[in-house]
Parts: structure tokens; sequence; C-alpha cells
């Protein structure tokens, strides 16, 4: 670690460091949002083409057959060439492949052609979204001291609350108004101007033009890898070792990771999916009762996200182990997650939406705590996109079996009360492996020594 520079120390500290979490933040909203809003088109779409409840549950899954394949890839490419880069290229395709998707029905296809064409337009968007969240770690260790890498990680982990809160209303409002295309229209523009934004803010905070001597002596000393994108970085990098692989893949500590963020996904993408349809076809609202249905738990979900990454920051700087600093607040917030199964026995709509509140409150602050930021604490420096990857690839295989299977549960019960039941099973499985079997959480390869 390098000395501080005098100057350093007199020097007025600036704040860029939270104006690119606040990018990341957006950009991962929008993200969230592009996966999202074919739940709330979902009625109308499956009205028009006619299309069966399994037919839609295909539909709603296909993002995450593409994401999870493209993880690996995605990550040992961001290893490779950068995140401003990846990124940005990324982010220009997956809004193209989302603006797309509104002229489904000017094709002139039937039943069979709206599915292969919605499905092949989502594989596009889970393939090339992929490398987005496991930038979004990159930028983490690489901005963000460890004391608020926790409060960081939660914030960009909390958009998918953001993305439901905000754009499950307007969609609901542009369905109800337009029709069904109009979400992905919006949505595909917002992403074409963030592609603008993101390649004008982002750089590496050596780099960045707005950083003082002093921000960037606090980041150092606080334990961040602030060197691992540039330029010359990415260039003298060798190609990720086979030991090294290995290393992330027999290690029961990340294995409990890659499972915890497994079942907090599954959480994630029942709401995303099922859970407006959900309230249109199971509780009787309207298409824009439900898109606005959905912002109380979202709300609370972000709050509870929020609250998970400053408590363990928090904790740790009372002096707790990083290991118990982000365990406990994910074995309770997935135990109060797992309420979410009352809703079944519930004939208020009113107590549902209450129970779904207080549910993902529990669940955003499981993620808060518990998930992206374990992959900034432990991931090898040069292999932190992979990493990432890794751990957001078995923990997609949930936005796969997820809706298919609660499509087929409410298919062969008739109600949606089964399917609770299985997505509240997840919450339990979680805490016992934190609790009992994840063990001591620390960086694969010990802690990186920053130049």
């Amino acid at each position: 670690m390098t000395a501080t520079p005098a100057v350093a120390l007199t020097e007025k500290r600036t704040r860029v460091r939270i104006w690119i979490l606040m990018l990341i933040l957006f950009l991962s909203t929008v993200a969230y949002a592009d996966r999202s809003i074919l739940s709330i088109s979902g009625s109308g779409i499956k009205q028009q083409f006619g299309l069966s409840t399994v037919q839609l549950g295909y539909i709603l899954s296909a993002f995450s057959w593409a994401y999870v394949v493209g993880q690996i890839p995605g990550g040992l490419i961001l290893d490779r060439f950068g995140t401003k880069t990846v990124y940005g290229v990324t982010l220009a395709l997956w809004s193209l492949s989302t603006f797309l998707m509104g002229f489904v029905a000017e094709f002139g296809v039937g039943v069979t052609g709206a599915v292969t064409v919605f499905f092949v337009l989502r594989l596009a968007l889970g393939l090339i979204e992929a490398p987005s969240f496991p930038a979004n770690a990159r930028v983490a260790a690489m901005w963000f001291p460890k004391s608020e890498r926790g409060r960081a990680s939660s914030l960009f982990a909390s958009s998918q609350y953001f993305a439901v809160g905000i754009f499950s209303p307007l969609a609901g409002w542009l369905v109800s108004q337009f029709g069904w295309q109009w979400p992905f229209f919006v949505l595909g523009g917002i992403g074409f101007a963030a592609f603008f934004v993101w390649q004008k803010v982002m750089d590496t905070p050596r780099h960045h033009p707005g950083v003082s001597r002093a921000e960037l002596a606090y980041i150092i000393e606080g334990g961040a890898l602030i060197d691992v994108d540039d330029a010359g970085e990415l260039k003298s990098r060798t190609r990720v070792s086979w030991p090294l692989v290995k290393s992330l893949l027999n290690n029961r500590m990340l294995w409990c990771a890659y499972i915890g963020q497994y079942c907090a996904v599954a959480l994630s993408y029942f709401f995303i999916t099922w859970f407006p349809i959900y309230l249109v076809q199971a509780r009787g609202m309207s298409i824009l009762n439900a898109g606005f249905a959905t912002v109380a738990p979202s709300l609370f979900g972000f709050l509870g996200g929020i609250s998970g990454g400053i408590i363990s920051d928090w904790l740790i700087k009372q002096g707790w182990s990083v290991s118990w600093a982000r365990k406990t607040p994910y074995i309770v917030g997935m135990l109060v997650a797992g309420t979410l199964v009352l809703a079944a026995v519930s004939d208020s709509n009113v107590m549902v939406i209450a129970l779904m509140s207080f549910a993902f409150y529990g669940k955003g602050v499981a993620a808060g705590a518990g998930t992206w930021a374990v992959v900034s604490d432990t991931a090898p420096k040069d292999a932190i996109g992979l990493a990432g990857s890794i751990f957001n690839c078995v923990g997609n295989i949930a936005g796969i079996v997820t809706p298919i299977v609660f499509g087929y549960i409410v298919a062969a019960t008739g109600g949606y009360g089964a399917g609770l039941f299985f997505v509240g099973a997840h919450c339990i499985v979680a805490a016992f492996l934190f609790l009992f079997v994840m063990g001591k959480i620390e960086r694969v390869g010990g802690e990186a020594k920053v130049a």
C-alpha cells in the first residue's frame, strides 16, 4: 500500500465515487426494467396472440437462458477489455433488443411465430446484458473502500426495486393508454440516451479528471483495486489460469454465496415475472392497478437493500468480522422474506401487498448485505469479472427455473398458492447455508495489495 501524500491530507476530498455509483444504479435500473416490463405487457401479449400460461412462462424465462450462458464469456471479456468499453457496447445493443420487441405484432405472425420471435429477442437481451452486473461489481471494487463497499453494492443490487417501482406504474399506464408495445419503445429510447451519458462520465479513479488526490488516497487506503481497469493493467493481464478457475469452483464459501444468490434471484424473478400477472389473474386487479400495486413492495425492497448495506458496513466499523457483518443481515433478511407464503392464505388484496412489502424488505436487506458485496470482498484481483460472472451465472439459473416451474405449478393446481410456497422455500435454504455451512468470508488467494 502506498503512503498518503502530504498534499492529500490537506486537499478537499471530492466525492466522484458517489456520482459513479449513481450512474451504475441508473444503468442497473434500466437493465432490470428491460427484463421486467414483459410482465406488465405480458397480459396484453397473451391476449393478442392467444398464448397459454406455459408458453408465456417460457417467454418470461428466455432472458435467463441466455443470461446464464453469457455469464462466463461476459466475465472473461470484462477482465480482458475493461468495464467502460464492455458496458457501453452492451448497453447500446440491449437497448436495441428491447426496442425491437415493440414491433413483434408488425411481423404478422401467429401463435408459434410470436412465441419464437419473443423468445429469440429475449434470448438476445439476456446474452447482451450478461456482463452488466459483474461490471457493477468491478466498479464497486475499483472505486470504493471496503468500509463503503456494502452500501455501494446494496444500491445497484436494489436496482430491481427501482426498476419495478418506477417503470411498472409507467409501463402499466403506457399499456392502458397506448398498447403493450409502448413500454418497449420508451425503455429502448432511455437506454440509447444512457449510452452517451456512460461514455461521457465513466473513467478509472486514477484518471478521472474530477477526482482529487485526497479522494484517491482515501480510496486506495480503504483497499479499493483502483488499477484493475487501467489500460496498461488490461493489456498486460495474462489469461485466466485453470488453477484460478478451480479455486472459484471448489471453494465451499463461494458455493454458499452462489446458492444464496440463486435463492435471492428466485424471489426477484417471481417478483418481476409472475407477481404482476398473479395480481391480475388471481387477485382480480386491472393491469394499471397491478402496475401501481408493485410500488409498495418495490419501495420496501429498495429500503431493505439500502438498510442491508448500511447495517453491514456499520457492523464492520463496530469491529465485527467481515464474515458476520455480511452474513447476519443476510440470514435475518431471508427469514423475513419467507413470510411471503402467508399471501397464499390471505383474502385481502391490501394484506397481500403488505405481506409482499414486508417480505421484500427482508429480501432487500439480505441482498444489500450478502450478495454482490461478498463478490467484491472475495474475488481475486485478476478475475473480478469472472468471479462475479460465476456468481451471477449460478444465481440466475433461478431466472430460468422459477418462471417455468411457477407456470407449471399454476397450470397443474389451477391456483397460485403452491407456487408461493415454492418461492418461499428458497429463503429457508439460503438462511441455513449462510448460518451453518458457509464459514469465513475472505478473499480467494489472500487480500490483494494495491500499488
